[in-house]
């Protein structure tokens, strides 16, 4: 089975993202880890952290000469500005008796964070793992981790696209309370145009309404989160599976959308909407022609029972506003319990762009697994011969062939 994970705080020396079973033979470049990793930077309401923490790229093992090896792939991310952080961040036993260690410790960066934010892990995590300050949650709750699971997923997206032929696109469907985009939806060959847009939207009015949004809540102190849509055409059929919860693909995919930092909800399709309708205005009939079986509407967004049933996959995670607000909320101070402010760090006004890239990234982990469990294939050409069989034998049982008639004729 595909498994991935990161290790590294968002002030640490470096992000490490770990892949392993990913097939030998699968291309993979530092420039196009990097383009992602920049995708991930862009969008109308970041903040000054985007100018200082740089993607500085290390690909240290599973890769070699340009292609995946079938071993362990580790990709290290490092923090330009580690050089700041060296004592406050240092995995090492500090000594409090050197004057210049003690002052480090005590003010500024160094100072104990005690006050927790609403919203964010701080609260929770200090009494879980036994912290005094806010900061060793902090650290690696920060949603500068998922530079890391891009990274990874720049790996999963090249397997896709050499064994699929599919890409794996986002775009942005509001922001706060600006008017949703509507009308009719993006294909991959607008990534760059949506890329281009401030806020990564397909929709020029809905583009107009959601900088406005941003606008109002920087001057008022404040945050804002959003909707995203990703998308993905081509998948074959019978991704995922019925057979039990774990197994369904949709469930996968929520799963993996609601571990992203600020997401609190996933639709796939029309998702709640789907709730508000009949039965017979709810789900997607089906025709046959000379190509295939298709379907009238897309209302199920690709998926039904648990699988892929060939049409186009599109799936929305809601993001709340960003929980450093610049305009403090009332917390509680850990340390004498009395009244206070939530501590402020650095952060942004609306990550909700950025936060499409990284939706978009874990959909191509799940479905790059998906794909390896249906498939297996030690090797990339493996794998491919494998979907192509597949393909081939869903084509012929699509053509309705007779062939037990036909042989007895």
């Amino acid at each position: 089975m595909l498994r991935w994970t990161t290790a590294g705080e968002s002030h640490g020396q470096a992000l490490i993202a770990l892949i392993e079973n990913m097939p030998s033979g699968v291309p993979i470049t530092e420039e196009e880890i990097a383009h992602h990793l920049a995708r991930r930077r862009l969008g109308y309401g970041r903040g000054a952290r985007m100018k200082f923490e740089a993607d500085a790229l290390t690909l240290l093992t599973g890769i070699l000469h340009g292609r995946t090896l079938g071993s362990p792939i580790a990709i290290q991310i490092g923090n330009t500005e580690w050089p700041k952080w060296t004592t406050i961040m240092s995995p090492h036993p500090l000594d409090m008796d050197d004057p210049e260690v003690a002052k480090a410790m005590s003010s500024g960066r160094g100072a104990k964070l005690t006050r927790p934010r609403p919203g964010h892990a701080d609260f929770a995590g200090m009494l879980k793992y036994g912290f005094d300050s806010a900061r060793p949650v902090l650290e690696r709750s920060s949603a500068r981790e998922t530079a890391a699971r891009v990274a990874a997923a720049a790996v999963a997206r090249s397997f896709l696209r050499e064994t699929l032929g599919v890409e794996v696109f986002s775009h942005v469907i509001s922001i706060g309370e600006s008017t949703p985009a509507a009308g009719d939806l993006p294909t991959f060959a607008d990534i760059e145009a949506i890329d281009a847009s401030p806020v990564r939207a397909f929709d020029s009015e809905a583009e107009a309404s959601m900088i406005s949004c941003i606008e109002d809540a920087k001057k008022s102190g404040d945050t804002l989160g959003g909707v995203v849509e990703v998308i993905v055409d081509g998948l074959p059929i019978g991704l995922g599976s019925h057979i039990s919860g774990e197994h369904r693909l949709d469930a996968q995919l929520a799963a993996a959308l609601m571990g992203i930092q600020s997401v609190k909800g996933v639709e796939i399709g029309d998702g709640f909407e789907e709730a508000r309708r009949r039965g017979s205005a709810a789900h997607d009939e089906m025709v046959r022609d000379e190509t295939g079986v298709h379907r009238l509407t897309n209302r199920a967004g690709g998926l039904e029972g648990g699988m892929t049933n060939g049409e186009q996959l599109r799936v929305r995670a809601a993001l709340k506003p960003i929980s450093t607000v610049p305009r403090a909320l009332k917390t509680v101070d850990m340390r004498s319990g009395e009244p206070a402010t939530g501590i402020h760090q650095r952060s942004d006004v609306c990550a909700v762009p950025a936060g499409g890239v990284v939706a978009e990234a874990m959909v191509a982990l799940v479905l790059a697994r998906a794909v390896l469990e249906k498939f297996g294939g030690d090797s990339l050409e493996e794998t491919k011969r494998n979907v192509e069989a597949y393909k081939e034998a869903v084509e012929r049982r699509l053509a309705f062939e007779q062939d037990g008639a036909e042989e007895g004729q």
